[in-house]
């Protein structure tokens, strides 16, 4: 599934489901349906355990006490679940009704698979009359919604900007880039004054890094075809922005011997070890590159579009929060639900893990309070993309479709038209099934 790769200090680790670049397998059956909708007992809660966990028991303790002072009768017992061993107790969750919890966590490219395979409670009814729900920002709400219908609340969202070096563009007389073209003249510019860094370090890997330049261009991974996603990878804007992104691998930049397996958390590490210029990070990363040599060295601006003035469009990625189809405490779980996930919750979520809000106006004030949040809150606000909300992108991540297309242009081993059709075609398979 995706997400974001949420970078922790001080090594640059994957942490989250709703950030990572982990792939969940899909349930193969699915529950048989909700068993009664008892208003007291004990909510079982399925949420994804952090590197440092500490700060989200806090937070989450708080929203469940909330919650329990008005449900009296009831218990809460939460559970935190490894990230890497999500996707098989999830598995199990679907098939088992009995051992399933109520509420449970998910990366949101999870969605549409765990929608197909029967497994969350269609939730729309429950949140078009949630006060919080209006201000929620329209890529989150896009991330719980398959076929019109929403499947959960969104708990938090992750971008990606561009950090560079200030103390690097200080010494050699450089702004930060207005334009992709001005991005990669500077990343070889600096490369050439700096032969010991990366100007831009980037990862055949990094797939969210990559989006970017694809969607700027205005290309797209799919487009939709009735009630089907067919690929748009083969398209002739796709193919423009993954020549951009695959352009600068080589000896001007990132040499391929280095840089062609590098993913996502490769090239915060790099940037955060003072090994490059700049590198395209998320909100995630702060911590990571506030620990590494590079602190009070750097800045972060928007990753720029095609044209000055413009914002590249920047993967959303993100966790979310659903209510499964076999809890026997529905309407309690939708309202532990939005205790959880509601604006109070997001907020101190925010201030404890760094975690940017869904909700427009609680990101406004996070940055107000944060302003190394401001980037990537302009970033959304500029308009942020997904993955198909489609059953089948999982068999595409999971394939490692779109690193092999950027691994086999960089190396040489195919063009970019062979490449891009050759992806084009695995992910139309696996949107077939």
């Amino acid at each position: 599934m995706p997400l974001s790769a949420r970078v922790t200090a001080p090594a640059v680790l994957l942490a989250a489901a709703g950030l990572t670049a982990v792939t969940a397998c899909a349930p193969s059956t699915s529950v048989t349906g909700a068993r009664g909708d008892a208003r007291t007992g004990t909510l079982r809660v399925w949420l994804f355990r952090e590197v440092d966990n500490k700060p989200k028991e806090a937070v989450a303790r708080e929203a469940v006490a909330a919650f329990t002072r008005n449900h009296p009768g009831v218990r809460v017992d939460v559970a935190y679940i490894p990230v890497d061993t999500r996707a098989q107790r999830i598995k199990a969750a679907f098939n088992d009704p009995k051992s399933a919890p109520d509420l449970v966590e998910y990366g949101n490219t999870d969605t549409a698979g765990y929608v197909r395979d029967g497994g969350l409670a269609d939730v729309t009814a429950d949140l078009a009359t949630w006060a919080d729900a209006k201000d929620t920002d329209p890529a989150a709400k896009r991330s719980v919604t398959v076929d019109g219908k929403q499947y959960g609340a969104p708990l938090f969202v992750g971008v990606r900007a561009l950090y560079y070096r200030t103390d690097v563009f200080r010494e050699l007389g450089l702004k930060p880039p207005g334009t992709l073209a001005e991005l990669a003249a500077t990343a070889r510019k600096v490369h050439k004054e700096r032969p010991g860094l990366y100007g831009l370090v980037v990862g055949g890997a990094y797939t969210y890094g990559a989006m970017p330049f694809v969607w700027a261009h205005g290309g797209d991974m799919a487009e939709r075809h009735g009630r089907r996603y067919v690929s748009a990878l083969d398209g002739d804007a796709a193919k423009k922005g993954i020549k951009a992104y695959t352009d600068l691998f080589g000896d001007d930049n990132c040499p391929v011997s280095k840089c062609a397996r590098m993913g996502g958390n490769d090239t915060v590490q790099a940037f955060a070890s003072g090994k490059a210029a700049m590198a395209i990070g998320g909100d995630f990363s702060h911590r990571a590159v506030e620990n590494g040599k590079v602190k009070g060295a750097y800045a972060v601006v928007p990753l720029p579009g095609v044209r000055r003035g413009q914002i590249a469009p920047a993967f959303a990625g993100g966790n979310n929060l659903g209510v499964l189809k076999s809890s026997a405490h529905r309407t309690l779980a939708v309202d532990l639900m939005k205790s959880l996930a509601g604006k109070r919750t997001q907020a101190r979520l925010f201030d404890a893990m760094g975690f940017l809000p869904t909700y427009t106006d609680v990101r406004r004030e996070a940055a107000r309070r944060q302003p190394f949040a401001l980037p990537f809150v302009r970033t959304l606000a500029a308009g942020a993309r997904s993955v198909p909300a489609s059953p089948g992108w999982a068999a595409v991540d999971a394939g490692q479709v779109l690193p092999t297309l950027f691994q086999e242009v960089v190396s040489g081993r195919g063009s970019v038209d062979a490449a891009a059709g050759r992806a084009a075609r695995k992910m139309n398979e696996a949107f077939a099934k």
